[in-house]
């Protein structure tokens, strides 16, 4: 069976803000993506700003190194972000030659010939969709893209999209996980005061359901919030950092229960909803990445109410 979990490639090719990337960079780079190799992933996620493009660089490294790997393997990435120009931090842009520019360096880097999904990674605010969807379209009819999603796009700026495109958007790209749980609160707080403080743009999964967009999720495992990989940041403390601390508790005893690991309970509870959710597990130590391997066991074990219990211990308070 091919596993739902995808590899996310942001955290390969050296620093950030950095052009360039050193022999150990590519090693190391190398040693994530056998070890997502080895259980069962073969889908990795790319965009172009991630390390100044040296993410896509060291993996095309990668590629080179590997003869017949680019054809065992899907890739996607990203356009539409552009950083530290013109004086900003960073702007939006879907425009077309922006796309197009943006596809066609990201193919140079990963040396090869076509991506398997393009995302679009931002709503920009002033992209034209009509405009959006020629661009498209040219990159589909030429073959350097074989299919197109977008990132981090509510469920109406993905129906307003796809009247300017001959193909189905098939996926959408969003921070989902046991940390950023507001997806599930966007569907159970409706009639709810508490709905007004949800910042999920309601409605998004089940769009994506009726079109049949995959879900993708950045940023599945909270940065290893509740698995013991980091420490809570400074400003956690009172509520927020009981919670912390009890869901991570939570986490170690169902994965002791279950012979598993912290990594496979938080991504399991993700994948134990019916959005269909496929996480994008970003880690680039080969350990953590090996710890994913039994996220879809849990998911097809665990139940309702130990589903209910790991959301309400992260939320920190009863569901009302």
């Amino acid at each position: 069976m091919t596993s739902r979990l995808i590899y996310g490639c942001m955290g390969l090719g050296g620093a950030w803000g950095s052009s360039h990337y050193t022999e150990d960079d590519a090693a190391r780079a190398a040693e994530a993506v056998y070890a997502a190799l080895a259980i069962g992933i073969t889908r990795f996620d790319h965009a172009d700003i991630y390390r100044g493009g040296t993410s896509e660089a060291v993996f095309g490294e990668v590629l080179a190194s590997r003869p017949g790997l680019r054809d065992r393997i899907w890739i996607q990435s990203k356009v539409g972000i552009r950083l530290a120009e013109r004086g900003l931090g960073a702007r939006y842009d879907l425009s077309g030659d922006a796309i197009r520019s943006g596809v066609e360096g990201i193919l140079t880097r990963l040396r090869t010939d076509c991506l398997d999904q393009l995302l679009l990674h931002r709503p920009d605010p002033l992209a034209d969709p009509a405009e959006v969807g020629r661009a498209v379209v040219r990159l589909l009819d030429e073959g350097l893209i074989k299919g197109i999603g977008v990132s981090n796009f509510s469920g109406a700026q993905m129906a307003a999209l796809q009247e300017h495109l001959p193909v189905q958007l098939a996926a959408n790209q969003l921070e989902l996980s046991l940390g950023r749980h507001d997806f599930v609160e966007s569907g159970i707080l409706v009639n709810h005061p508490e709905g007004a403080a949800v910042s999920f743009p309601h409605g998004t999964l089940e769009h994506c359901a009726r079109v049949r967009a995959e879900v993708q999720a950045w940023s599945p495992l909270a940065g290893g919030r509740f698995t013991g990989r980091t420490t809570p940041p400074g400003d956690s403390v009172g509520e927020r950092a009981e919670a912390d601390l009890a869901t991570s508790d939570l986490v170690a005893r169902m994965a002791q229960e279950r012979g598993t690991t912290g990594e496979a309970i938080v991504l399991g509870w993700l994948m134990r909803h019916p959005a269909g959710i496929s996480p994008v597990i970003g880690s680039s130590t080969p350990e953590r990445i090996r710890a994913c391997a039994g996220a879809q066991e849990v998911a097809e074990a665990m139940t309702g109410p130990e589903w209910f219990a790991l959301f309400t211990a992260a939320r920190g308070r009863p569901i009302p």
